[in-house]
This record gives C-alpha cells, structure tokens and sequence, in this order.
C-alpha cells in the first residue's frame, strides 16, 4: 500500500483512504475490470484518478456532461496532473492538439462524452493512446431501468469488441439490483471486482413533508432562514416554477440565482458559476440540475416537488454533504404532484416504459406516505438491509428541525446530536473564504477547486505558522501547498493583525422582483418585454403579475386579456368555480392559459377587503 499511499498524501492531501476506496484502486492497478456502485461523496472519482497517476498510462473516462469532466480536469489541473477534455464545444485546432497530445501520451486523464465515443473517427485515434483502462461514469445511464437512461450510452457496449484487452470500470451512485446486473451484461464486464458500499449516509439528515399549496413558501423561506450563510439547491420542479422561487425568495430579500434549460448558455454559466464561487449561496434548478455539480459544502438540498423515483431523489439529495459535514435533505411535496406524476406515467406509449414508470411512481410514493425510517428505506430500495432500524436522524426517527414544524421525538429514542459546532472562528472562516474568492476569480475557476471548506476548516483549527505545518492540512497536497501556502500564511497574518473580511455585494439590486416588475409595467412595458429585461420566462411575469392582483396590490386591467374573453372566462369561473384553471380552459379552449390566470386573479382579488392600488 506504501506505492498508493504516497502519491494519495502528495496530491490528495489524504492519508488514509475512504472505506472500499483502497481495494478499488488496487483491483484497477492490477488489471481487472470494476463494478462500483459507491454513494455520491464516497470518493468514486479517485479511485481511477489514483490509478491512472500511478500507471503512467492514459484513463479514458466517459463521462455524460461537460461541465462535469471540465470540473474533473480543473481540479486534476490545480493538483498537478496532466488532464484534458475533448468535447464539440472545442475549436477545431484545439481538438486536433488534444487528439495528438493523448497520442504522445501527454495525460493521466482524458474526458470524453458517449457521443465522441459513438463517433466512426473515435476507435482509430484512440487506439493509438497508450490507455490504462476505460473508466465509465454515471453507469447507471446505460440501463433502461435506471432513471437517467440515454440512448448514447448503448454504443458503449462496443468497448470490449473494439477494444479487448482493456479493462473496463464502471462507476455509479444509484443503482438497484436489476441496473446493476444491466450494467454488468451491457458493458460485457469479464469476471468483475464488484464493490457496493452503503448507501446509508449518515451525515444526511432526510426531512418529508406534505405541505399545503400556502405553507410550502413559508417552509422555505423558515429553511432559507435556517441555513443562512450556507450553500442550498432548491429544486423545482418547472422552468416557471424556478423563476417563481427566485423572484419569491427575492421578495423576501433572499437573493438566489436560476438554472434551466432554456436560459441561454452564457446565462445558465455565470449563475452555475457564481454559485459554485460563493458569490451567491443559493441556486434554484430544475430537476435536471445536479449530475454536473460537484460541490462539496452544500449544506440543504431541498425539493418543492415529488421526484419521479427514489434513484433520482436519492441522487439529487446527495449533492448536499459531500464533504462529510451535516446536511439537510428536505422534500416539501403536494398531493397534487403525485397525480402529475401518474398523468405521465399514463402517457407513455411503450407497454415495458410504462411498466417502469409506474414501478418507480409507486417507490417514490410509498417513501413519502408511509411512516418507516426514510434512510432505512432507501437501502432496502437498492437492495442493502441495514442491521438498524432507525437512524436517529430523519423526520420519522429523530428530532424534527425548528424550521420544519414543532419539536417531536419518537418515544424511548435518542436521537444523535445533529449539527455538532466545530471549534473554528466563524470571522476566520469567512476571512478564508474571501480570499478563496479572490484568488478563484483570478484563476476563473470555481472557489471549490482552489480550496475546499474542509480545508478551510482545517486551517483555521490549527492555525499553521510555517510551509512545514501545512502538510499536515486535510486536502492539502503537496502541489497546493507549494502554489497556496505562503498566501494562506500571509492571509492569517492578516487577520491576526486585525483584517477582516468585507461584506459581500448583493448579487442583484435588492428592491425586489415585484417592485422591479410594476417599475416596467407602469413605465408602459409589455409582458414580453419585462421577461426579456428580467430575464424571464413570460409566463412567470404574467404569474407574478397574477399574485400582486390576488393580493390587491396591483389593478387588474382589461388590456391584458384579449377582446370577449374576459366576460367569456367570467361566465365559466362563475358555473364552475375558479379553484382550478384546468376546467376553465377545458370550456374556454380559445383562451390562454395567461389569459385565464389573470382573469382568475381578478376574480380572487374582489372578494377581498381590501383597496386596490393602482
């Protein structure tokens, strides 16, 4: 182990490794293909980093997001390992300089998508690098049964025909037991080393609850409050409902930034990076948001809506904890999410999709309604009993959060002590951060991959006085330590002289997307135009603008809906209520459903005591 320990502590910063990750490392060095299925923060990205640093020899992983390998390769980068990725975003000189560099045997690591695999081009160039072995990330895509499947990863299984004598590693976080064998027998995996760890993680605390439509917000905003300071993701589950958060929690003087598909690229980047920089602490996402996001100091993932499987909530809710420090996993769900979820099982066509579908609608279900341990629960989905039966943590086994509900224990349980203080100065810290921003916007990387909050903790815990103390750093290997460790030394200095850190600038001016939006209305803008300036989605101007009429801050006007639908609309909503904007469309098919939410604003608003201003 002494050959594996070594570089672990000169690059890493490590010096030992995480459970299963020695005996993966190993089995990889000798030459065998791999199995992992290992929870997201086990540290499944080392175990074939290491190996492909000690072989000399090229790693070839195959991995289904840019942003992702292009973190991979900027950490690699900072530790001081040659890396590169090759994807279509690159010129065409750049690619043929990485195509000819992987030939000369210039990387440890190179990233491709399954689409550059699948290309007719790829098999001739690449069997000219001197590889290690294949290295496939998110496995579980390949698998129909698994919850992210993708066509591309099929043509995967022609590795082993193209070519034989390389050893394959397939890696993944969430599989059951049907994905894994699927895995197996699509890659054609030759007598492999299988490795599953646990998929209990104990530093995740899982919080359900069933909220009604006018209590989600103040539960979020309650979470918001509680995890102040702290790194969030909220998922929604719409691209109108991720603008809606951004603006609601705004209006609340929370600032926090969207990401969704349909943000141009150079939009959905900035916000990804100013996020993963710490100029802002919270991002709202879709569902899809997540396989890319490599952070480790997330401190809650909370999701507004029911996810379609337990494999994706068990995914996305990973990304909070990845440093091994307490988080929180809160899904505040609606009985109407489940019936839209088994809307969309109805829909698809394939008898076997279908089948799925409605496996997956029936899991996740289960998990919210029924009152077992949620942790214990999850296990038993992927085919994992634990010993124990309660986890002391979750909503159904330990103390529920103040920000959750009022406080309940489980009778004759104990619960563990959940946010343990660590003995750092919180001024210290942010101190540290500060300048971890700066040196990221520097190198133009994310703050993360300079230094990580474990880190940080570290160094303000032992204070180092001397380049020599700082190998004794948590994560700080010897390349770090040779490119950051007199500025660290320098910035303690400072701060024992007395600097502290400045306040940080809002990352929006903070009058609040509704103030924004009747500023733009009343200076005679269209919807179309405000959610051009704003940013926005029209639909999510027009819901905003919707709310301020129902809360009577903001006249309906007639201009806003065409010509005969207003009293069209009217009549329906005064037969068949106007509960729902379903069934009034059903009757005024003509109508947008804009149009019908604005009339249906209207309606709400007169029944209430209050004055409209104008």
């Amino acid at each position: 182990m002494t050959e594996l320990l070594a570089p672990l502590r000169q690059y890493w910063g490590y010096d030992s490794f995480r459970p299963l990750q020695d005996r993966i490392v190993r089995s990889l060095v000798d030459g065998h293909d791999v199995a992992v299925v290992m929870p997201t923060g086990g540290g499944k990205s080392l175990c074939y980093q290491l190996p492909a640093l000690v072989s000399g020899r090229t790693v070839v992983v195959i991995s289904p997001l840019i942003s992702l390998m292009q973190d991979q390769a900027a950490q690699l980068a900072q530790m001081g390992i040659p890396a590169a990725v090759l994807n279509s975003s690159m010129g065409a000189a750049e690619q043929s300089r990485t195509m000819r560099a992987a030939m000369e045997g210039a990387y440890r690591l190179l990233y491709l998508s399954p689409e550059r695999l699948a290309r007719q081009d790829t098999a001739g160039w690449l069997a000219r690098v001197p590889m290690a072995f294949f290295a496939i990330d998110e496995a579980h895509c390949i698998s129909e049964w698994g919850h992210e499947f993708r066509p591309e990863y099929r043509q995967l299984s022609r590795l082993r025909e193209q070519f034989p004598n390389l050893p394959i590693a397939a890696f993944t976080a969430s599989a059951t037991k049907r994905v894994r064998q699927d895995i197996l027998d699509q890659l054609g995996l030759r007598a492999p080393h299988k490795y599953i760890a646990s998929f209990h993680r104990s530093n995740l605390r899982y919080l359900v609850k069933e909220c009604k439509p006018d209590t989600q917000g103040k539960l979020l905003l309650r979470a918001m409050e509680a995890h102040e300071g702290s790194n969030v993701i909220v998922y929604a589950p719409t691209i109108a409902r991720v603008e809606e958060t951004v603006d609601f929690l705004g209006d609340h003087g929370i600032s926090a930034v969207p990401y969704h598909g349909q943000m141009d690229n150079v939009n959905r980047q900035r916000n990804q990076e100013r996020w993963m920089s710490d100029e802002v602490r919270i991002l709202v996402g879709t569902l899809a948001f997540g396989l890319g996001i490599n952070k480790p100091a997330v401190r809650a993932v909370i999701h507004l809506s029911l996810p379609k499987s337990i494999e994706q909530y068990y995914q996305e809710a990973g990304r909070a904890g990845r440093d091994g420090e307490t988080a929180d996993c809160a899904l505040l769900w609606q009985k109407k999410d489940a019936g839209l979820l088994a809307y969309f099982c109805e829909q698809l066509a394939g008898k076997e999709e279908k089948q799925r579908a409605w496996e997956r609608y029936h899991s996740i279900k289960n998990f919210v309604t029924n009152e077992q341990c949620r942790d214990r629960q999850i296990c038993m989905h992927f085919g994992e009993t634990p010993k124990w039966m309660n986890c002391g943590a979750c909503d159904q086994c330990g103390e529920l959060p103040e920000w959750m509900a009022e406080k309940r224990f489980l009778e004759g349980l104990r619960p563990k002590k959940w946010r343990q203080e660590r003995a750092v100065d919180p001024e210290l810290m942010e101190f540290l951060r500060e300048w971890r921003r700066e040196i990221a916007r520097r190198q133009q990387v994310a703050a993360f991959l300079i230094l990580t909050d474990a880190t940080l903790h570290d160094v303000c815990a032992k204070r180092p006085r001397g380049m020599d103390e700082l190998t004794g750093i948590t994560g700080m290997g010897e390349r770090k330590a040779q490119q950051y460790g007199m500025e660290i030394l320098r910035a303690l200095e400072r701060f024992q002289a007395g600097e502290r850190a400045t306040a940080q600038p809002p990352v929006e001016a903070m009058s609040g997307p509704a103030q924004e939006t009747l500023r733009l209305l009343n200076d005679g803008k269209s919807f179309e135009e405000i959610a051009q300036l704003r940013g926005r989605q029209v639909s999510t101007v027009v819901g905003l603008i919707a709310t301020l009429v129902e809360q009577g801050k903001l006249a309906f006007r007639t201009d806003w809906v065409r010509a005969g639908f207003l009293e069209t609309v009217e009549s329906a909503a005064s037969e068949l209520g106007h509960q729902w904007l379903k069934p009034l469309k059903e009757r005024v098919p003509d109508a947008t459903y804009d149009e019908i939410r604005l009339v249906v604003a209207k309606l709400r608003s007169e029944a209430l005591p209050r004055t409209i201003s104008t």
